[in-house]
Formats: structure tokens, sequence, C-alpha cells
């Protein structure tokens, strides 16, 4: 495939741009240009960093062949993607929605015209992909959302919004992953942390990664936030 193109990002950094949209399709090819850079194993490259349809590639230029790294970026951008053998198994988010939780339920159902339970119900109701991580560590922007409950950020954002809320905005969903300034609708929380230090593997979703939201009650949040 040609529809790409390789460009320079200062002299230590070379970015892959694909495709300009939010795609499932155009994203695995991202993440197997990323993959292929990685199995590589390009001296000096110290980051492989994938968004919706690039790849930044941060490498210490007195280490790196450039000449070489350009090409094997354009090689593998060049390259179909292989079909997957099997969709990924989804990581189920257990979410209390509404309320404390989720102040924002009532207003993302009166703006698409639905009940609290419809949303829900649309929100819990498909399997997203972890488009790319950004915004802090282990914030997982997700789609595709269902258009009848996409609704845009809130005019002002909150200057505190809790670890563990489930949000959306536009034809997105995601998790903060610590208590930070945010903007998006929030209409959960998770005890989940997409985000920890202390664990082996600090980050609970990944970009390619599958992830289903399902419902609880507050004896089941409660009883998970203990645990």
């Amino acid at each position: 495939m040609s529809d790409h193109r390789v460009v320079a990002a200062g002299e230590s950094v070379l970015v892959v741009e694909l495709e300009d949209r939010i795609d499932p399709a155009v994203n695995a090819r991202v993440i197997a240009v990323a993959e292929a850079v990685q199995a590589s194993r390009i001296g000096g490259v110290r980051d492989i960093v994938p968004t919706y349809r690039s790849l930044a590639i941060y490498f210490d230029p007195l280490r790196t062949d450039y000449d070489e790294l350009r090409a094997r970026l354009d090689a593998a951008a060049s390259e179909p993607v292989p079909p997957a053998s099997a969709a990924p198994d989804p990581i189920r988010v257990p979410v209390l929605y509404g309320g404390e939780e989720g102040p924002d339920l009532a207003a993302v159902a009166a703006h698409s015209q639905l009940s609290e339970a419809e949303v829900v119900r649309l929100h819990a109701g498909r399997v997203y992909r972890v488009f790319m991580l950004g915004f802090v560590a282990g914030f997982a922007y997700m789609g595709i959302l269902d258009s009848r409950i996409a609704v845009p950020r809130q005019t002002t954002p909150r200057l505190k919004v809790p670890v563990g809320s489930v949000a959306i905005a536009g034809v997105q969903t995601g998790i903060y992953p610590a208590e930070t300034p945010g903007g998006w609708q929030v209409i959960g929380r998770t005890p989940l942390r997409p985000f920890d230090p202390m664990r082996a593997d600090p980050f609970l979703l990944k970009a390619g990664a599958a992830v289903q939201f399902l419902p609880v009650d507050r004896a089941e949040y409660e009883r998970l936030t203990a645990g």
C-alpha cells in the first residue's frame, strides 16, 4: 500500500502517517507497523508510539542508521495488514453508571433524547477498540461510540475528575486513570485502575486491545472496590 508518508519531526523522531481518519482498519495498520518495527530491533530506537492513524519512532541519532530506519518504516507501511487469526477477547470493565459516579449521565440522556437506561444499554452494548494511549499515563482513547449517544465535551472542564471515571466525548469513550482535570462527559465509574505503577505491567489497556463495559449495581461496585 502506498497511502502513507514517512516524515521527520526533528532530528530524533520519524513519523509514519497513514490515512487521516479514525477507523479501526487504519489503526490496525498502525499497530502492524509498530509490531514490525519492534520485531526488527533496530539499534538506537528508544520508543515506538502508535496513535489513531500515525506512528512516532523515537531514536538516538548517534546510534541509529537513519536511512535504514526510514527504509524499514516505508517498507513496513507498504505491507498489507496480515489477517488476524481471531478477534482478541475483550477486557471486561465493570461500571457503576449514574449517580455520584456518573454525574453527567442525565445530561447525556437529555441531549440524546433517550432514557438513562438506554444510554447505559448503548454504551455497554458494544466492544470498543483501544486506538491509542495519551493525555496522561494509561488513558485509552476507545471507539467507536454509538452515534445516538455521541455528545460534545463539556463547555467548561472539571478541575478534578476522579480516578476510574468512565466518560464519553464525540464518538469516543475512555477511563480516567488518575484524578485529573477533564472535559469529557462522566457517565460512570469503574473500580479497575487503568494505570498502576505497582503492577508488573502498569498498563491495563494497550493500543489494539478490545474493551467491553459491564453495568454493575452499587453492592457489586463496592465489593470490587474493597477487593
